[in-house]
């Protein structure tokens, strides 16, 4: 009988490094990488924790100074769209969400790139290549997805892949307690669509759906205007101290158009 247990994974402390999202800020994180077999319970730990995935490395905030990062999920069984939310799903009811194995595209970049250079030009993901983007949605252990949202078209039939125009793409891990989303983007010349406020929509849906309680939506950076739009989803718990806790929703703020 083999008594051994799997290791543990090893914790790692990157250098200081200026925060992305507030001024004058120094940020470190504390990471750990996810291989094996292992890899989708450490996930889910690890999600429910406070961590996020990036490829296969889970990583969170261990600044000095500074605990303006709070990660955020919403309580998607509890969840009811407010009016303007309503708004959107009718400006979107011509879209198809359709779920994939996490495998890239040409498309998928192309409109990856098209999202970086007109939102994220002095962001760190600005320089990213095919190949950068092709290991952003291969390298996972862990039970992931995308999620493609086309324009629907005439010839779209119900078992038949969506033919129209790619418009969003969602790259999402599937976990025991909800669906966490790792990076999504959409067409900028959509704006009127309020593509990523459509998104976060239909992944709570989908949880729905699927009896799962939460949609996890990485960081919250109150001050952050950027961030401002993860408040609008309530209700939703927010990871403090003493564990999970319900948010009142008083900053509430910002489409994610």
């Amino acid at each position: 009988m083999n008594t051994q247990t799997a290791p543990s994974p090893q914790f790692y402390l990157t250098a200081p490094a200026p925060c992305p999202y507030l001024p004058n800020e120094m940020e470190r994180k504390v990471f750990t990488h996810m291989v094996g077999e292992r890899a989708p319970e450490l996930n889910d730990l690890l999600t429910q924790g406070g961590f996020r995935r990036s490829q296969n490395i889970a990583y969170r905030p261990a600044c000095e100074t500074c605990r303006a990062c709070v990660s955020v999920r919403i309580l998607a069984n509890e969840f009811a769209p407010t009016r303007s939310m309503r708004r959107v799903l009718a400006a979107n009811r011509d879209v198809l969400s359709t779920e994939y194995p996490a495998e890239p595209s040409s498309e998928q970049y192309n409109l990856f790139r098209r999202y970086l250079d007109r939102r994220h030009q002095k962001g760190g993901m600005s320089d990213m290549s095919v190949l950068d983007y092709a290991m952003m949605v291969e390298d996972t252990h862990v039970h992931t997805k995308i999620i493609e949202y086309r324009l629907r078209t005439e010839g779209d039939g119900i078992n038949e892949k969506a033919k129209g125009p790619l418009i969003a793409t969602a790259l999402t891990d599937r976990m025991s307690d909800g669906l966490s989303m790792v990076y999504s983007f959409f067409d900028p010349a959509l704006s009127e669509r309020s593509l990523g406020t459509f998104m976060i929509l239909d992944h709570i849906r989908r949880a729905k759906e699927r009896g799962l309680p939460h949609v996890y939506l990485g960081y919250w950076v109150k001050g952050s205007r950027k961030m401002g739009y993860k408040t609008k989803f309530l209700p939703q718990e927010h990871l403090m101290a003493r564990g999970w806790e319900r948010y009142a929703g008083d900053d509430a703020s910002t489409e994610t158009d």
